[in-house]
């Protein structure tokens, strides 16, 4: 990638980093090391978050019955802003968010696809919440892009690979020199968490799935992340870059086989993606943990979770930060019907309202960890805000939290209300 186009990324970015709301915001993801054939290490930093504000327009029509999710407290939807309403600030930041998603998508840059994934995901929910077709085409468009811009690994001069499998070379980590044209799973994953539940939502509807020019690109995109993704780290080692070291590194791999068992009919394929969604689960090949043994009773919430992100270990608490990565697919997998049950849902529920929108221990306004401590900054857009379609207390709080107001937060707004059946 040119310097020149790197800076028009950056420039980008930068000017959509500020919100309506006034400020930056920044969430805080991480990097991954996965920088040689022995296995990624776990430096964790954070990347800057390309993600925007506010907004309006109306809704062109019901896009049909939605799964619904458990037994809601305070399920009186009175009063709850409407699809209609999350609807209209999605589009206000609509073309100036789509801009700074297709120099994304366009960039043939492994690091800027972890950005990317935001996008991603908040347009998903929108289709999901209103069934408007234009919210699939603008998705579709830049996962295309990317896989547009894949490469054989062996092309690649700076991959610590050099296999048949496509991918992206990383470049320009503003906060890891290191990183200069290799291949990491975290970035990928990330991203492609997001477009196996575009293509789940494809699915789940009929007339997208009976559509011949849609289904000829469900069917691309879906081959691509069965050969490219999934299968490209697995053979690449599983323990090193499926099975990570971090909880919410585990999860996006996770999410992917969860949704890839969901989109195949083949038996022995299925059962093969859910046995990598019960290993992080239950069984960690590589750890004597999983996802369901890190959690444990909070120190602070009767009823909430508490969890360390290290396999095995108590402490230190995960960071909220973090901790959406592991939400976004406990959610999903809640919804899919698989190992998380509504009493999770209801622990989750209960650490979002009694913790990490309470006063952090040390006085900040919002906790850096999900035991209640440090100095946060409240960000939850791309996991924690999803516990709102099981909640009218959490979607209530939501819609006047004050971090983090942008597409990915109002299309999750949406489709929260969607399945909350605010009307």
């Amino acid at each position: 990638m040119s310097f020149a186009r790197s800076c028009a990324i950056a420039l980008v970015l930068a000017g959509c980093a500020e919100n309506a709301a006034g400020g930056s915001d920044a969430g805080s993801p991480e990097v991954d090391a996965a920088r040689s054939d022995a296995g990624p290490d776990a430096l964790d930093a954070a990347i800057a978050d390309a993600t925007i504000a506010d907004a309006t327009t109306p809704i062109d029509g019901d896009p049909g019955p939605v799964d619904a999710g458990p037994p809601r407290p305070d399920a009186d939807v009175s009063g709850l802003r409407t699809v209609a309403e999350w609807q209209a600030l999605f589009d206000g930041v609509a073309e100036r968010d789509h801009a700074a998603a297709l120099q994304l998508s366009t960039s043939g840059n492994g690091w800027r696809y972890y950005d990317l994934a935001y996008s991603i995901d908040g347009l998903t929910a929108m289709f999901r919440a209103t069934g408007e077709r234009r919210y699939l085409d603008r998705v579709l468009e830049h996962v295309e892009n990317v896989i547009e811009d894949a490469r054989e690994s062996s092309s690649l001069p700076m991959s610590q690979f050099r296999d048949e499998f496509l991918g992206w070379p990383a470049w320009d980590h503003p906060r890891d020199s290191t990183i200069m044209g290799g291949e990491y799973p975290l970035f990928e994953s990330y991203l492609f968490r997001y477009v196996a539940r575009m293509l789940r939502a494809m699915r789940d509807d009929p007339s997208v799935f009976a559509s011949t020019e849609y289904r000829v690109r469900y069917d691309r995109i879906l081959a691509f992340t069965r050969e490219h993704i999934f299968e490209k780290w697995m053979a690449r080692g599983a323990n090193s870059h499926v099975y990570r070291n971090r909880t919410h590194m585990a999860s996006h791999w996770a999410y992917i086989a969860l949704e890839l068992a969901a989109l195949t009919d083949d038996a022995t394929e299925r059962a093969r993606y859910r046995a990598v969604v019960a290993a992080i689960d239950r069984d960690l090949p590589n750890s004597t943990s999983s996802l369901r043994g890190q959690l444990r009773s909070h120190p602070r919430a009767p009823g909430a979770y508490n969890w360390s992100d290290r396999w095995g270990e108590e402490s230190p608490a995960q960071d909220v930060a973090h901790g959406n990565n592991v939400l976004a697919y406990l959610v999903e997998a809640h919804d899919d019907g698989s190992e998380w049950t509504d009493d999770d849902m209801g622990a989750m529920v209960t650490l979002m309202l009694d913790v990490l929108w309470e006063r952090s221990t040390t006085g900040a306004a919002y906790p850096e960890l999900v035991d209640g401590t440090g100095s946060g900054d409240g960000w939850f857009n791309d996991g924690f805000c999803k516990l709102g379609r099981y909640d009218v207390r959490v979607q209530r709080r939501l819609e006047t939290h004050d971090v983090g107001r942008n597409w990915q937060l109002y299309g999750n707004g949406a489709l929260n209300a969607r399945l909350l059946g605010v009307r």
